[in-house]
């Protein structure tokens, strides 16, 4: 296992990938309570999701704005994980935009279902959170 502050190149391309991420916020007395969620890696080096301002991964952050995301690959491949840990921001500008690319990763847009499901993304309000790594720890075997 190493770790250091920055994404390295070979970080950014794993977690390019259609992968789920892993998130835990502080949560005060209650232990973590890991979540999947989509993610995008940045060349900035940060890692950036979305959510919906009232869920209770906002409210936890309002508190304590410490989070850490972990991906691992998927069965089948020889085992390797990232996990970036850091304190997060909230930008309430580029969460639709967010979405967008990141469903047409994970998601057949193609698919009218899919394709609804997006929409109705689109017509909630969605704020965009940003981990500013200070802690990236990486295993491969």
């Amino acid at each position: 296992m190493s770790n250091n502050s920055s994404l390295t190149a070979e970080d950014l391309e794993f977690l390019g990938r259609p992968l789920h991420g892993f998130l835990s916020v502080a949560g005060g007395t209650q232990p973590p309570q890991p979540r999947p969620l989509w993610f995008e890696a940045t060349t900035a080096g940060t890692v950036q999701f979305f959510t919906e301002p009232g869920s209770l991964k906002m409210r936890r952050l309002e508190r304590d704005p410490r989070a850490s995301l972990v991906v691992a690959a998927p069965v089948g491949e020889r085992e390797r994980w990232v996990s970036v840990a850091g304190p997060t921001t909230v930008e309430t500008d580029g969460a639709h935009d967010l979405t967008s690319r990141l469903a047409a990763r994970y998601w057949d847009l193609d698919d009218q279902t899919r394709a609804r499901d997006l929409a109705e993304i689109h017509a909630s309000e969605q704020v965009r959170v940003v981990i500013h790594p200070e802690a990236v720890y990486r295993y491969t075997y």
